[in-house]
């Protein structure tokens, strides 16, 4: 029988160097797990320093070309206060996983990622295997709604934020595949992949603002992570293949289990939570209005506590009873 064990040997910090302090009432400590497609991955664990018997546990991801030094393991550090046993994990091929190409996303792998952090969870001492949930963030939102449908151990799901990857058009999919698929060429050509920014530097005046808002956060002091894909690495730029065929919501009105959608009312990205809230069936789906937030402070808070713990926590503890 084939023993599942970490494939690779990552190169782990042991510096605090998250773009959020720590907080004295939880312990802290690097882990590593390893997917159903042999990638070793990197995450921190969040444990409440007071507890009793089994907790139930937690494991956040996203935004989409983020590391867990920034809002993820923020998400997982505030909750961890309140009672839960967390895990923020980077995703195959970035941050500090492993997998290689580097900075190249998967829809696939990085479900997958999401239900490989459950396998890590449900066979911690101190986690009741029962009460798993999720938080998805940016484009993670997304999939963790696939992850969800895919995993019934995940018996609460948490999307933030949502940026889909599933609103293309018939037209822009196509001309994208073509473009692609051309890069694909000269990349095997060339014997390298090419690099494709991820914001503009600096930003440009005459940019969108939601582009604008994603510089103030990865781009200055607020959220920069010399890690983080957005803050300046840039993609693999054919990583986006996986995406114009993957159908991330397909069986999204089969998730039986509780499904909360946070979304600011202010950001651009409001319309995925209102469209994917439509597919969900069933009494235990929410869609949650966050006011006069934008689609970033929902990373953060956007210096205005706008991410609402309140209501997070108290759906958590409605439905990992």
């Amino acid at each position: 029988m084939y023993k599942m064990k970490n494939t690779e040997e990552l190169n782990l910090t042991k510096d605090w160097d998250k773009i959020f302090p720590l907080s004295e009432n939880v312990n802290h400590k690097k882990v590593t797990f390893v997917n159903r497609y042999g990638i070793t991955l990197a995450a921190d664990l969040y444990i409440p320093k007071q507890f009793e018997g089994k907790l139930p546990a937690i494991a956040v991801s996203g935004p989409y070309g983020a590391v867990k030094e920034q809002a993820s393991g923020l998400y997982a550090m505030t909750l961890a206060q309140r009672g839960y046993i967390t895990m923020a994990f980077d995703p195959s091929f970035t941050g500090e996983s492993g997998g290689n190409v580097r900075l190249v996303s998967s829809a696939d792998i990085n479900t997958e990622d999401f239900c490989a952090a459950v396998d890590y969870l449900v066979c911690l001492e101190n986690v009741n295997p029962e009460k798993i949930g999720i938080i998805g963030i940016c484009g993670f939102g997304g999939l963790s709604i696939s992850a969800a449908a895919q995993d019934a151990r995940i018996k609460a799901t948490v999307s933030s934020t949502m940026g889909s990857f599933d609103d293309f058009t018939h037209e822009q999919r196509i001309e994208a595949r073509k473009k692609l698929s051309l890069q694909r060429t000269a990349d095997v050509k060339n014997g390298t992949y090419k690099n494709a920014k991820s914001l503009p530097e600096p930003c440009p005046e005459d940019a969108p603002d939601f582009i604008k808002q994603y510089c103030d956060f990865y781009h200055t002091k607020r959220g920069y992570h010399p890690r983080s894909v957005n803050s300046g690495l840039g993609w693999n730029s054919t990583s986006g293949l996986s995406h114009y065929t993957f159908s991330l919501f397909d069986y999204a009105d089969e998730i039986e289990n509780a499904v909360l959608l946070v979304h600011g009312d202010k950001a651009y990205s409001y319309y995925a939570s209102q469209k994917i809230f439509k597919l969900l069936k069933g009494n235990n789906k929410e869609l949650y209005t966050v006011k006069d937030a934008t689609h970033c402070d929902l990373y953060d808070g956007g210096g205005k506590n706008a991410i609402p713990f309140d209501k997070i926590d108290e759906f958590f503890k409605a439905n990992l009873k």
